[in-house]
């Protein structure tokens, strides 16, 4: 039986793409192992699913200056000696990495053992890890075409994959999971896997208006809820797993920020969205092209966080809510790619050197 190794981590959308391939590819005949960080959110995601986890060191690799700078750098070189030893250990057929900055030393020491690699670059623009780790790669995935530019011709233009149980989600559990109505429609907020203090004040300061015609369940990030806050029709949560596919199902309207594959999976499920991308200021922009691109096909309404006021928030979930039958019909115009399918097809298709 063939193996293939998994990498990926540092937040949830660096996972789930990966958890949809592991089906695809498990039911394809294939052994399944993952390399990641010894503490990282994929350590929990992927050890729910019963599959060989291996943790291993790394370090974040920065644009901006840290006193973590200096001693990261030893952390991503010992990752590099532990992720080697692991590969050779497993002697696996192929890699898969989705980015993120554990995945460095893990498609580094595949290309030192010979071990055909693909990754997978989500956002417009490629992330300084997958920018290194193109080096090593024989070939990258995108989700935009507008990607193939910066891929130094080993891209391929698949979408992103998308977990099937997303669409098996159940409005009346959802519902029945907050102790919401159907009487009122829905608003679902999610800041990420790690949570956003930004869009979490932004979404309480306009809950008493909010809740005159919604229900609201808040995704707040791990530590980032408010006790505090006691009020009918609105429930706070610091994370959802197997519960978001009922709670995206219940949802009329999502704010969420512009991360790719959230934004792929409010598209496939065609959720009318807010989209308020990360600034320049905290990111690299990636999400400001994300979201842009989003809004000129139609398929959202976008708030950069300057614009962020009371007023304009409320009026912004208010037009999206409006009309949200004009989002869904522009989504359910864009044809719906299996990129596990192809991807997955790929991956089967490498051979090892």
């Amino acid at each position: 039986m063939k193996k293939i190794v998994f990498t990926g981590g540092g937040t949830a959308g660096h996972v789930t793409p990966n958890i949809a391939l592991i089906d695809f590819m498990k039911a394809n005949g294939y052994d399944i192992y993952y390399i990641g960080s010894k503490e990282g959110i994929e350590k929990q995601l992927i050890e729910e699913l019963g599959i060989p986890y291996y943790g291993i060191s790394s370090g974040k690799l920065r644009r901006y200056f840290s006193w973590k700078n200096f001693t990261d750098p030893f952390r991503v070189l010992k990752g590099c000696f532990e992720a080697k030893k692991i590969m050779k250990q497993i002697q696996p057929d192929v890699c898969f990495s989705k980015g993120g900055f554990v995945t460095v030393p893990v498609v580094r020491a595949a290309a030192k053992c010979k071990v055909p690699t693909v990754i997978h670059e989500s956002d417009m623009t490629p992330g300084l890890a997958n920018k290194i780790g193109m080096r090593y790669a024989d070939k990258v995935c995108c989700n935009f075409v507008e990607t193939l530019q910066h891929l130094k011709g080993k891209g391929v233009h698949t979408g992103t994959p998308i977990r099937k149980e997303l669409f098996l989600g159940n409005r009346e559990e959802g519902l029945k999971t907050v102790g919401f109505t159907e009487d009122k429609p829905v608003i679902v907020s999610v800041g990420g896997s790690t949570g956003s203090v930004i869009l979490n004040n932004a979404v309480r300061s306009i809950l008493p208006k909010l809740l005159e015609e919604f229900q609201v369940l808040h995704l707040c990030g791990k530590g980032k809820s408010d006790p505090s806050i006691q009020m009918e029709g609105y429930v706070q949560m610091e994370y959802a797993n197997k519960e978001m596919k009922d709670f995206l199902a219940m949802a009329d309207v999502v704010i969420s920020r512009a991360g790719a594959n959230a934004i792929c999976e409010l598209l496939a499920l065609r959720k009318p969205n807010l989209l308020i991308p990360l600034s320049k200021a905290a990111s690299r922009g990636d999400q400001i092209l994300n979201a842009n691109s989003f809004k000129k096909q139609g398929f959202s309404s976008v708030l950069e966080e300057e614009e962020i006021t009371e007023e304009s928030l409320y009026h912004a979930l208010k037009e999206v809510y409006d009309n949200r039958e004009t989002y869904i019909g522009a989504m359910r115009e864009k044809q719906a790619e299996d990129s596990t399918t192809m991807i997955g097809k790929i991956l089967m298709g490498m051979q090892k050197k």
